[in-house]
């Protein structure tokens, strides 16, 4: 039997067709940092990456306090993925230190940088070591920064007592400028100063203070989640070689994020070769995958996992993905 649809059912049908609402677009929140630092500009790098490469989804990034910020945005459901140290990811992960007893789990999706803290004090402020900071006002890091909690962590394990002022990147440069505040803590770009400390530097001598023998041995052996670095001499700025402690680098993301989402994003980044460079100097030529498993310390995503497993690389225990 043929069954024939009139003109008037022919056009309803085309009707709802064209009306059939296209795949939704997944809108992604990037929690990265300061707007003033120099890695927020990577993670703009990183949301056009994501918005040219990653089939139905865009990103937009979001001014944030950096680390400890975007792990409790992340955990409020606020932003999707976003920069962080890897060890204060480790501690999140580990229930430890600021996450005491209360084990969070944020899958690593790559590694791109080692972070050295960089302690910048005006020269005129009389200060010429880690200990000479005692009584001195001094900022620690952004509000809810890994930066922050690592430098409070680092100058009690050290016997340093500033006097902390808190405020954010802007706001601190603006303060050391008029010498209402003695230096602060931040993260370098590789091993060079990062742009807040380049700023800083072309209105007022700047001096970066290193760690004594004594002061490295105690954070090697009693902060093992962070390393102490050597810095070579940077004759560009007149900064001498000196050594402090880091961390590295890293994108974590909400557990909830989907595998899929998650593999195309580390794809598109893996894939890069000259945005995330244009944006950070030093990363070019770097191979992220081997930084990644290199300094990682906690599991990834399993959609990054497979990325990694897809080209080759053997995943490290500690970073294999824990099962759901």
């Amino acid at each position: 039997m043929t069954i024939q649809l009139s003109t008037s059912a022919l056009g309803i049908a085309l009707a709802l067709a064209l009306a059939a609402p296209a795949a939704a677009e997944e809108k992604l929140l990037i929690g990265s940092t300061s707007a003033s630092s120099s890695q927020y500009g990577y993670f703009v790098a990183v949301g056009q990456i994501v918005n040219a490469n990653v089939p139905d989804v865009t990103s937009t990034v979001v001014e944030t306090g950096a680390t400890l910020d975007n792990l409790r945005r992340m955990e409020r459901n606020q932003v999707d993925f976003g920069l962080i140290t890897t060890n204060v990811l480790h501690h999140a992960v580990n229930g430890t230190a600021e996450f005491d007893g209360e084990a969070k789990q944020f899958p690593l999706l790559w590694v791109y940088s080692p972070a050295p803290q960089n302690v910048v004090v005006r020269q005129d402020s009389g200060i010429t070591d880690m200990a000479g900071m005692t009584g001195k006002r001094i900022n620690p890091g952004i509000r809810g920064s890994a930066t922050e909690s690592t430098t409070e962590q680092v100058l009690a394990a050290i016997g340093v007592e500033p006097e902390y002022v808190r405020g954010s990147t802007t706001d601190v440069v603006d303060l050391i400028k008029d010498n209402r505040l003695s230096g602060y803590v931040k993260s370098g770009a590789g091993v060079r100063p990062d742009a807040s400390t380049l700023d800083i530097a072309t209105f007022t001598p700047i001096s970066i203070l290193g760690l004594t023998e004594e002061q490295r041995k105690i954070i090697e052996t009693d902060l093992t989640d962070l390393s102490v670095v050597d810095i070579p001499e940077n004759p560009d700025n007149g900064i001498p070689a000196y050594s402090t402690w880091s961390f590295a680098l890293g994108v974590a993301s909400r557990p909830e994020l989907d595998e899929e989402t998650a593999y195309q994003i580390v794809k598109a980044v893996m894939e890069d070769e000259t945005a995330q460079s244009g944006a950070l100097a030093e990363l070019k030529g770097v191979n992220l995958a081997d930084v990644t498993l290199k300094y990682g310390t906690t599991p990834l995503h399993p959609g990054a996992a497979r990325w990694f497993t897809e080209n080759g690389y053997e995943i490290p225990d500690a970073l294999k993905p824990v099962a759901p």
